[in-house]
This record gives structure tokens, C-alpha cells and sequence, in this order.
């Protein structure tokens, strides 16, 4: 008689018990830009490549005063300006919804800085626009690239007066991003709920599906929109930003 035969029929083969599969915690993660994977150069060397532009060498102490004005009277990229003067309010106000306020607003505050130097103001502005004025951030193109490996698609969320994809091309992380939502373009500013909800709409993904990662509590304003968030410190130009802890929540 044959072992665990029952009245002469042999038992069922058994399966291995089925393990459920595991659902990402999220479908897809939205990065803002400026502060979270990328950061304007330095402010020096900013002064002394738009001062180069310009055909002019400046000394030293010179450029490390006029970086210093340049970023408290409002640099694009850096902090909030102390004061806009009242001739600058409305296209300031405006700055991120249409290029031509942004580049009227920031090229105008530079100029109440470097109004004696002839094309200084300009230059500078310039420089905002090209690759060579920003840095990634040392962990965004490995952030960028295991997402991408795993299949979960990103897209940038930015208040941001100009067309932010040529530089990014260079910088070296577009090609992994899925969708951009910039507000010039999408013609709402975070922390309005509609940028965010606009992007997860490009990504065919909803809200509560949806991590948000930024620098700022404009960023984190993402929660009324549905999604999650998460708030990192700006770090300084070409440093790790701490992005691994981005991809631990999107991919478990």
C-alpha cells in the first residue's frame, strides 16, 4: 500500500502556498526642481562668468560685494528679495507665469545692483538660462535612473518662469523624466493644488498614488491635492541631497 493513499487514490498534488504580491507604496513620485535635484551655481562664480560675458575682469573682493547685493536684492534660484522695489512689483508678482515677467522681474532687480555696469544685469539673467549656471545634485541622476529602472514614472513640478528642459538635458536627468508640469506652462504656481493634480494627470496616476518631494512648504502643499510628501533641506550646489530617502518611499 502506498503511503497516504486514502481507499486506493492517491492525495492531490500540493502548491506552495502563494505569497501576495507587494504593491509599490506609490505609483509614481513628482520632484520640484530648483532646491530638490538641481542648484544654481555658486553666487561669485555667477558674478565673475556674467562679468566675463560682459568682456570684464573683476577683482576678487568686488565680485564677493556685488554676489552678496545681487542675492539679497533677489536673485532667481535664491532666496526671497528683501524689498521689490515698487516698479518691479507687478512683473515680480508675475515672475513664474510668463517668461517675460521673469526675465523682467529678475534682470530688473540685478540692475538696481549693477545699474553702473553696461550689460551686467543682462548677463546675469542670461546665465540663469543656460546649463553652466546650475548644478545637479550629486544623487539626482542615480534617483532619476533606479526609478526609472523600476518603472516608476517622474515628473518635475516647478514654478519656474522659462523652459527648464534644454538645461536639464545637459545636466543629464530629462531623458528619465516622464512629464514636466512648469507653471509658466501649466499657468498655475505651487502651492495651488491644480499643479500638483495636473501632474499626476499627465502621469495617468491618481493623487493618493503619488509621492511629492521638494525643498519647500510650497512643495509640501502637495498634501491637498491627495499625495504624499516629502521635505528635504536644500543643500548647496553639487552636493548629495538626500534623495535615496525618495526612493526608499516610492519603491519600499
Amino acid at each position: 500500500m502506498v503511503l497516504g493513499m486514502v481507499h486506493g487514490v492517491p492525495p492531490e498534488p500540493t502548491e506552495p502556498p502563494r505569497v501576495p504580491r507587494q504593491r509599490r507604496p506609490v505609483d509614481a513620485v513628482l520632484f520640484d526642481f530648483h532646491g530638490t535635484i538641481a542648484q544654481v551655481e555658486d553666487a561669485v562664480e555667477w558674478v565673475h562668468a556674467a562679468a566675463a560675458e560682459c568682456g570684464l575682469r573683476l577683482d576678487p573682493i568686488l565680485a564677493t560685494s556685488l554676489a552678496d547685493r545681487l542675492v539679497t536684492a533677489g536673485r532667481a534660484g535664491g532666496p526671497r528679495p528683501t524689498r521689490v522695489p515698487p516698479h518691479l512689483a507687478e512683473v515680480y508678482a508675475e515672475r513664474d507665469l510668463t517668461p517675460t515677467a521673469h526675465r523682467a522681474a529678475y534682470a530688473g532687480l540685478a540692475a538696481t545692483v549693477v545699474a553702473s555696469i553696461e550689460g551686467l544685469a543682462e548677463a546675469l539673467y542670461e546665465r540663469l538660462l543656460r546649463p553652466e549656471g546650475w548644478r545637479a545634485y550629486a544623487d539626482t541622476v542615480p534617483t532619476f535612473r533606479a526609478l526609472y529602472a523600476a518603472a516608476v514614472p517622474v515628473a518635475v513640478v516647478s514654478n519656474i518662469g522659462f523652459d527648464i528642459r534644454p538645461l536639464c538635458h545637459t545636466l543629464g536627468f530629462a531623458k528619465y523624466v516622464s512629464s514636466w508640469a512648469l507653471s509658466f506652462e501649466v499657468g498655475r504656481c505651487k502651492p495651488d493644488p491644480a499643479i500638483f493634480r495636473h501632474a499626476c494627470r499627465m502621469l495617468g496616476v491618481e493623487p493618493e498614488r503619488a509621492l511629492m518631494v521638494g525643498d519647500t512648504p510650497a512643495d509640501a502643499a502637495a498634501v491637498d491635492a491627495g499625495c504624499r510628501t516629502l521635505v528635504l533641506p536644500s543643500g548647496p550646489p553639487g552636493a548629495i541631497n538626500g534623495l535615496a530617502a525618495a526612493l526608499t518611499l516610492a519603491l519600499g
